[in-house]
């Protein structure tokens, strides 16, 4: 059986600073929408700050459990994409709890291979949010 990758990967930088904004904050989550300007970038809460619905895709965890969710027509654009979770300096104009820090998160991508692709499908769909 093919070993299934990953959907949501995070950099060495994002980790630590969601381990500062969890020391900070306390449990965090992540969601990613598909709108525009901040809206397209990932959003860091505190964990249950956003309310996932049936519309919302798991893409899996980061960074010691922490959850990533995203939009379910965002999930269909991205669907054949490993997502990564990065950080950059500068402030995005957004609720992420890192705005305040002077960074802001972004996601970088590349297009799975076709037998990872094939392995994330045998895997089934993703669970959704309740």
């Amino acid at each position: 059986m093919d070993i299934v990758p990953p959907r949501i990967l995070a950099t060495p930088a994002a980790d630590d600073l969601i381990a500062a904004l969890t020391d900070k904050h306390g449990p965090l989550m992540f969601h990613q929408s598909g709108g525009c300007c901040d809206g397209s970038a990932p959003m860091c809460f505190p964990k249950g700050e956003f309310k996932v619905g049936p519309q919302d895709v798991l893409l899996g965890a980061i960074a010691d459990g922490v959850q990533v969710w995203i939009g379910a027509a965002q999930f269909e654009y991205w669907r054949h994409t490993q997502v990564t979770i990065d950080v950059v300096p500068g402030r995005g104009a957004g609720m992420s709890l890192e705005s305040p820090e002077g960074v802001r998160f972004i996601v970088r991508s590349r297009i799975f291979t076709d037998d990872e692709a094939a392995a994330l499908e045998a895997a089934g769909e993703p669970e959704r949010g309740g």
